[in-house]
């Protein structure tokens, strides 16, 4: 049974969100009252489902004890029968409810900065984040996000030495941020001519974007340097001093943009400095927490190993949940629903089990 006070509590500040909204003049007031009200939508909306069941039940079961039914056999079957599945849909609902009470995640609902790096396996490395890229660009377009390529360094042979991405939409980093960690793939480079399975590996960061607000960086601890930009070759390498590396000088931060706009690769590598910057403050706010609790998904730990991708056999092995999946050529295109999916409800499950425990 869940407790009706917070329920009560809840539905209370929604009013109270929903009638200073009405008055509320200032802009800055407005967002920080609609960000809460919009949060707390859906939650009362499920409680509202969840109260009107109770209510119906309550009044099923009352009918049943009115001994002027029991004269009327339809009507009383008709009554036996709502009340039986209302009481089977109410279980459904708490567990609906548990679930949208859940204490969520500040940052789920902001854009995501995704950075990609090869890891061990040289070429093959490099090749295989490029794949890594063009999957995580292919999902963002099946659930309709801005894909912004921020910064893009490139091998030869067209794999990645280093890509940064601007991924924005709804619940973006809510979905992405169970991405972050080490990547490997088996599979048969295209660069070995002996047709030798190969290991290699890429890294994935995704860090929420950070608000100035959130974030105050001193211009003396930061400097600034202006260089020409470097590329594959060809057209990729710009001919002007455009690109932009800022260091943060505290914490050793090196961010670089390469856009062909100085000004633009300057506000381009301060918004990515900020997100790298508040996602270390996130992630020192929650390591005591994360200590006690090794088993969630989505801590961030950019050391761990959290998939595989195995191409001989097409299968997809996610090592946190041992999720197994044998259709990896559909997961490369950008179908990554199901293991996302997966993911969150784990994590849920998690959650659920700390806060009844």
């Amino acid at each position: 049974m869940l407790p009706r006070d917070t329920l009560e509590q809840i539905t209370r500040r929604f009013q109270f969100l929903e009638a200073k909204l009405g008055e509320a003049r200032n802009p800055a007031q407005i967002a920080d009252l609609s960000r809460e009200y919009a949060s707390l939508k859906p939650v009362v909306a499920t409680i509202g489902e969840y109260e009107a069941a109770r209510r119906a039940l309550d009044e099923a079961e009352a009918m049943l004890d009115d001994p002027e039914l029991r004269g009327e056999p339809d009507m009383r079957a008709l009554a036996e029968e709502e009340a039986e599945a209302l009481r089977a849909r109410l279980p459904e609902l708490e567990q609906a409810l548990r679930l949208a009470l859940l204490p969520r995640d500040a940052a789920d609902e902001r854009a995501a900065i995704l950075e990609i790096r090869p890891g061990t396996g040289g070429e093959e490395a490099a090749l295989f984040a490029a794949d890594l890229l063009r999957m995580y660009q292919r999902y963002a377009e099946a659930r309709c996000w801005e894909f912004q390529v921020i910064d893009l360094s490139q091998t030869e042979l067209g794999g990645v030495r280093e890509a940064v991405v601007r991924i924005n939409g709804a619940g973006v980093f809510a979905r992405l941020k169970y991405e972050s960690g080490v990547h490997r793939v088996q599979r048969v480079p295209e660069t070995e001519s002996g047709g030798r399975i190969h290991t290699s590996a890429a890294t994935v960061a995704v860090l929420p974007e950070a608000e100035s607000v959130d974030i105050s960086i001193d211009p003396a601890d930061i400097r600034i340097d202006t260089m020409r930009a470097s590329g594959a070759g060809g057209q990729h390498v710009n001919t002007t001093d455009s690109a932009v590396r800022i260091t943060h000088i505290p914490t050793g931060i090196v961010v670089t943009s390469s856009a062909k706009s100085q000004h633009q690769n300057r506000a381009i590598a301060m918004e990515v400095l900020r997100a790298r910057l508040f996602d270390a403050a996130r992630r020192d706010s929650t390591a005591a927490r994360a200590a006690d609790r090794r088993a969630q998904v989505g801590s961030g730990d950019r050391s761990e190993r959290i998939r595989t991708y195995n191409f001989p056999q097409g299968r997809l092995s996610d090592h946190r949940i041992n999720l197994t999946l044998y259709r990896l050529d559909s997961v490369m295109q950008g179908d990554l629903d199901e293991v996302i999916d997966a993911l969150i409800a784990h994590d849920q499950a998690l959650k659920l089990a700390e806060m009844e425990g």
